[in-house]
């Protein structure tokens, strides 16, 4: 028995490279898919008459479904097994990629992006506990080191090959292109997933908080809803009355959650972490970073479009200034100044540079009558590397503030915050945009884009005051 245990176990050590792999490759897929749909828009308003609206469900809606499922995923594999629920997660996220890009009208595919962040999110919370399983603690550092570039290269990756095969149109697919490309890689990813990543056993006495995880997504749901459809509705008195019952059913889940915990039942998460303020704080800031620069660079791509008449292509291109500076400041910040100074500061330093660039943004824009790339080229580089700067040491920051009992709970909020913020970025910033887009002016949609930039950013700024100058595990 002893004997058939280690050579599971050595079958297991020497595949763990390839689980690291198929891992990674289900993480870019997924950025792939938050980020390639950007340069879509006139394709699927030429095709399925999308308007500005419908374009915000179809970015954000995947988002928002990612983001308010992200918990529940992570608890169904305490219970049914990390590996079932990979496989799970994969290969329905295949199928709805292809039924995406069947889609007959924008109104089934906005259903069918939610379906697909759904998917995502039984699927992404089973990374890094698959990753436990198959190294050994020393090469822990080795794996999780691999994730910052596979991000990075996600979001690189994500507006260009999107806008290059919009633009190739091959077969006349125009947009649904971008959803068939999940599907060879999910096919490959699966029949991998399910050769190599072991076999772990379901832990039937994990308990799966039904109540708390129907409470996040309909409190995640009531706050992107209004922001989408506000302006379509004209901003009538019924929207502000769901973003103020959002804020209370976020608070009816905290309580639920805390007196589930003292009853001594499993809860989705443990409301003790609530209980620091400088992590509730910290929270906060996540929620504006990832808004901000989520909202901030769809604008962006949107202006090239909408504004600039720029092809699908030229458009993704115009996205690597950007990437090239978040590559500097993620280099810059991961590999030495957090450590020199403190992950705080270098948040702060990060927010400071992020004042630069939309200032470098705005002044660049003035002469957008004779427009060219190049006008607003250091601006986003500036910008990518204030980006940069904040993205390495946030997590690390705001998590080291909650003792390590409840690092899980934490760490599974932090990901739920950082998806559905992107998706409130995504609603706010297109809203202000397309208000001045469509009347035909999306210069002047892009400067207050910029304002709304400037006050997140400042906000950021307040709330890093809440976090440690230096990290200490509690």
């Amino acid at each position: 028995m002893n004997q058939k245990l280690d050579q599971a176990q050595h079958v297991l050590y020497k595949h763990r490279w390839l689980v690291l792999t198929v891992v990674l490759i289900v993480e870019i897929m997924d950025l792939l898919d938050s980020t390639i749909v950007n340069v879509g828009g006139p394709s699927l308003a030429k095709y399925l008459n999308a308007n500005s609206t419908a374009l915000q469900w179809v970015i954000g809606g995947y988002t928002l479904a990612l983001g308010s499922g992200l918990i529940l995923g992570g608890r169904l594999g305490d219970r049914f097994g990390r590996r079932n629920m990979f496989l799970f997660g994969l290969i329905g996220f295949t199928i709805a990629s292809l039924a995406c890009a069947l889609a007959p009208n924008v109104e089934t595919l906005i259903a069918l992006r939610l379906v697909q962040g759904f998917f995502g999110a039984m699927l992404l919370p089973q990374g890094f506990g698959l990753i436990r399983d198959v190294f050994p603690p020393q090469e822990f550092g080795k794996a999780f080191a691999l994730y910052g570039p596979a991000f990075g290269l996600g979001g690189i990756l994500g507006p260009i090959i999107g806008g290059f095969l919009i633009e190739a149109n091959i077969l006349d697919l125009a947009w649904r292109s971008v959803f068939l490309v999940n599907v060879p890689i999910g096919l490959v990813a699966a029949v991998l997933a399910y050769k190599y990543i072991p076999k772990s056993a379901p832990d039937k006495s994990v308990k799966i908080d039904v109540r708390g995880a129907l409470l996040v997504v309909v409190a995640s749901g009531m706050l992107v809803y209004p922001l989408m459809t506000g302006q379509e509705f004209g901003w009538p008195a019924w929207i502000f009355v769901i973003l103020v019952g959002s804020l209370v059913m976020f608070y009816v889940f905290a309580t639920l959650e805390r007196k589930t915990v003292g009853r001594g039942e499993v809860a989705l998460i443990d409301a003790d972490i609530f209980k620091k303020r400088s992590y509730t704080l910290g929270l906060g800031g996540l929620a504006l970073y990832f808004a901000g620069f989520t909202g901030i660079y769809l604008i962006l791509t949107l202006f090239l479009q909408f504004g600039e008449q720029f092809t699908s292509a030229e458009a993704g291109l115009g996205n690597i200034p950007i990437a090239v500076g978040s590559a500097i400041g993620g280099g810059i910040s991961g590999g030495f100044l957090a450590e020199k100074i403190g992950g705080r500061l270098t948040l702060q330093i990060g927010a400071a540079i992020q004042f630069v660039g939309v200032g470098l943004m705005w002044f660049a824009l003035p002469t957008a009558d004779n427009f060219s790339i190049w006008q607003l080229v250091p601006a986003l580089v500036v910008s990518g590397i204030g980006t940069g700067l904040i993205a390495a040491p946030i997590f690390d920051t705001i998590l080291s503030t909650v003792d390590s009992k409840l690092a899980g709970s934490a760490s599974g909020v932090m990901s739920a915050v950082q998806s559905v913020f992107s998706s409130v970025g995504v609603a706010i910033f297109g809203t202000v945009f397309f208000n001045f887009a469509l009347a035909g002016d999306a210069a002047e949609g892009f400067r207050n884009a910029l304002l709304i930039q400037v006050v997140i950013v400042a906000l950021f700024m307040v709330l890093t005051l809440a976090l440690p100058k230096r990290i200490e595990r509690i």
